[in-house]
């Protein structure tokens, strides 16, 4: 896509800090570093977010994801671990709207420039509300 920052990226018309590509799967530093290694992973082929990646395009990209997160894990030896993220429409925090996953490594337990709050929510749903969005979660898996 010819207005896409990613795309221009891959085709080499603006500078970015590739550590990985192959035919299908490009990789790169991203800008902001929200932590010292901070990668994203991208495919060559412009997809808006997960839901337009056909399972074989998921397949190929995910499949690299392993070996990246391991090298982005492994070139400090101070990271501990690693958030693997993909924020998916603006509602989800998706800002440029070329399909792409962050690899965040992490140095330590506390903020050290992104956190994630998970909120314990389960006694909002009854039991009924749970089984309701189970079987609608597995009837949309049937088409």
């Amino acid at each position: 896509m010819s207005d896409c920052i990613f795309c221009k990226i891959i085709d080499g018309e603006i500078p970015g800090r590739k550590i990985y590509e192959d035919e299908d799967v490009f990789a790169f530093l991203d800008i902001s570093q929200v932590t010292k290694g901070h990668t994203l992973v991208i495919s060559k082929e412009h997809v808006r977010n997960i839901f337009d990646y056909s399972d074989e395009l998921a397949a190929t990209v995910f499949s690299k994801i392993p070996k990246i997160a391991r090298a982005v894990k492994t070139f400090d030896p101070e990271v501990k671990g690693l958030n693997l993220l993909m924020n998916n429409e603006p509602i989800a925090s998706q800002s440029v709207f070329h399909g792409h996953v962050h690899l965040l490594p992490r140095y330590s337990e506390h903020n050290d420039g992104f956190g994630l709050k998970w909120e314990e929510h389960s006694s909002d749903y009854s039991d009924q509300e749970l089984d309701d969005i189970q079987q609608a979660v597995i009837k949309a898996l049937d088409n």
